[in-house]
């Protein structure tokens, strides 16, 4: 699924698509990822949508009564996230970690997090591996229309596995 968002922002500019699903879902087909991939990734980005969005209702049939969406509060300076264990599963210590250098660094609000959060629980990956989650973020950015300072960009991009101890 990772790559076909990393070709999904290279190729059409991140998860803020104006691009119809089913013929983003057609073109990505063209470009040789699988069908479950593709599936798995569009559903993904729709999550990714309603998150940013900050609305985010279940799909309702026609009887169904709308369900309001839950309000917002921004976190106080100073305050703690305390993650679920579930969270904590998902993201594990290198994970949680990374976010609280990003939060620490100013380069991810409260707000953002909790969207980064959400789509990382979204992956069907468990543990999320900290190269995937960083992929989330960089997703996340894109879809806010968010540029980072080069840094922050260079941080997430950066290839650990070939970096040498020094």
């Amino acid at each position: 699924m990772y790559e076909v968002l990393v070709y999904v922002y290279e190729n059409y500019g991140g998860g803020g698509l104006d691009t119809d699903r089913e013929q983003l879902g057609r073109r990505l087909s063209s470009a040789g990822f699988g069908r479950d991939d593709i599936v798995q990734a569009l559903h993904w980005l729709d999550g990714l949508d309603c998150a940013a969005d900050g609305i985010c209702l279940p799909p309702q049939d026609e009887s169904a009564s709308a369900v309001p969406a839950l309000p917002s509060w921004p976190a106080s300076a100073g305050s703690l996230r305390v993650y679920t264990p579930q969270e904590m599963d998902q993201l594990g210590p290198h994970g949680i970690a990374c976010l609280r250098f990003l939060e620490d660094a100013g380069a991810l609000s409260a707000e953002l997090r909790e969207v980064v959060i959400d789509r990382a629980l979204a992956a069907s990956e468990s543990p999320l591996g900290l190269d995937d989650l960083k992929i989330i973020v960089m997703m996340v950015y894109w879809r806010v229309n968010m540029t980072p300072d080069m840094l922050v960009i260079d941080e997430l991009c950066d290839d650990t596995r070939h970096r040498l101890p020094h």
